[in-house]
């Protein structure tokens, strides 16, 4: 109840700025505040229908956001995630083989996790944290977290600009959507390792 209050607070507070404030809402649920993507961009795409915002602006704006948000996470990790863990990382059973396993897996398999991790619900506000922690390509992460971004924001915009005024309608096809974006990723990720596994069995052939 608190929580929807300070959300509440921030929509009303921050919303009067107009783009800008669709890119700060954004930067805060991509980051460090568990902020709900769903109360920004539909309601902006909604009032884009209406004529009173651009629909292409609703989008950039968003997507920059959600991308700066992502790039302060990463930062975050990079600096200060992985001497925090080796620290305190023993209070919760996590110990440095670990964090180099988690390293390692994202050196290897970052790009399609960073993408993915973008798309899945619970997951896109904190898969900038590992990919700072292993250090990946901050020109590679921010490509691949643009594109998940990229796509859940235009999710929204579409659903808010055909749904906006009809706030039933809009959950009950955002909870479809979500449902969707799991069964790509899983899809997604099935395809990555098959063709991975093909390409590790010609290269022994070879």
């Amino acid at each position: 109840m608190f929580l929807n209050e300070i959300v509440n607070f921030i929509v009303s507070t921050v919303g009067n700025m107009g783009y800008t404030g669709i890119v700060v809402l954004m930067f805060l649920e991509s980051s460090f505040f568990p902020f709900p993507s769903e109360v920004v961009i539909p309601p902006a795409a909604y009032l884009a229908s209406k004529g009173e915002m651009n629909l292409l602006l609703v989008v950039f704006a968003g997507i920059i956001g959600s991308l700066l948000g992502a790039i302060f996470n990463y930062y975050l990790a990079l600096y200060l995630g992985r001497p925090f863990l080796l620290r305190y990382g023993k209070y919760f059973f996590i110990s440095e083989k670990a964090i180099n396993k988690a390293e390692t897996f994202f050196e290897l398999h970052g790009h399609i996790s960073t993408f993915l991790g973008r798309l899945l619900p619970g997951i896109r506000q904190y898969i900038s944290l590992p990919a700072g922690l292993a250090k990946m390509n901050i020109w590679l992460f921010s490509l691949f977290t643009g594109l998940g971004a990229g796509i859940w924001v235009v999710v929204l915009a579409a659903l808010g600009y055909f749904f906006g005024a009809n706030k039933e309608l809009l959950r009950e096809h955002l909870h479809i959507v979500s449902i969707c974006l799991v069964i790509f990723g899983v899809i997604v990720v099935f395809l990555y390792y098959f063709f991975i596994s093909r390409n590790k069995k010609i290269r022994r052939k070879l």
